[in-house]
């Protein structure tokens, strides 16, 4: 009969993913696992671990594995059809967050919602605004409605591609996007956890930068006389996507760090004419 601390002891992964995937499998906390490891585990728990624990030294990301990844302090749901949050996209939520204060029942739209992330942690932190997040892929939707559903966060979802999801009526305070925008030839697409993530999250197929032009382009008709913007991109790109804001009628436009101290996040205010 195998045993929690055999079953680490054999799955050739590191102790923290042992530990992590049988917490998962058998639905327990550390605290439960460190008093029970030598407690005996069914056969049908034990070929599940190891039938993550394969999948693991394959590569599979562990979020995908334990369905799960924790972002601005709430676990989140995440399943293969949306990308996994990253700690430097907290940034995001941070700076609309900022941005919204001193504003009644600000609206913001989330563009590309992906698991939802971005849009609940922002519903949560703001109950009184108007949250609204779209989406091409009908599963990520259903990650995101899931999401919200879990957390008690009121955010109106809309699947669709960019703007096109949306009515035709309302402008927004702000507008936040963390887009795909790694390069269809960057070879950290076939590399680590990328190999294993919506590639349509990752990349529009292009040079990186079509979504940015697509988002900014749209945004005046989007954004309220007062409103701005702010898009994640790859740590090369801010001067790209500068370029693109500011060509857009966009001004006061910078270029933020994430918590690495690399060029993560641009955003710029409406011009006014």
């Amino acid at each position: 009969m195998q045993t929690a601390q055999s079953l680490a002891q054999m799955c050739g992964l590191p102790r923290l993913e042992a530990r992590m995937l049988l917490e998962h499998v058998l639905q327990e906390s550390r605290e439960w696992l460190l008093a029970h490891d030598t407690d005996p585990v069914s056969a049908e728990q034990a070929a599940s671990f190891l039938t993550l624990a394969a999948q693991r030294r394959q590569g599979t990301p562990m979020a995908y594995l334990v369905g799960v990844r924790e972002f601005m302090g709430h676990r989140f749901e995440v399943s293969p059809e949306v990308l996994i949050p990253r700690p430097e996209t907290e940034l995001l939520v941070e700076l609309v967050l900022r941005s919204c204060l001193g504003l009644k029942r600000p609206r913001i739209l989330d563009l590309g919602t992906g698991s939802g992330a971005i849009a609940v942690s922002i519903a949560l932190e703001r109950p009184d605004a108007e949250v609204v997040a779209s989406d091409q892929s009908v599963a990520a939707i259903t990650v995101a409605q899931r999401n919200a559903h879990a957390f008690g966060a009121k955010v109106q979802f809309w699947q669709g591609n960019w703007y096109e999801a949306l009515p035709l009526e309302g402008q927004f305070d702000v507008i936040v996007s963390n887009p795909p925008y790694i390069a269809a030839d960057d070879v950290h697409l076939a590399q680590g956890d990328l190999r294993f993530e919506p590639k349509d999250a990752l990349t529009e197929h292009g040079d990186g930068l079509s979504a940015f032009r697509i988002i900014a382009a749209g945004a005046m008709l989007r954004l309220a006389r007062t409103g701005v913007i702010w898009l994640e991109h790859g740590f090369a790109q801010g001067p790209a996507v500068t370029q693109i804001l500011e060509s857009n009628g966009f001004e006061n436009v910078q270029t933020l760090p994430d918590l690495a101290g690399l060029p993560r996040v641009t955003g710029g205010a409406l011009r006014n004419l």
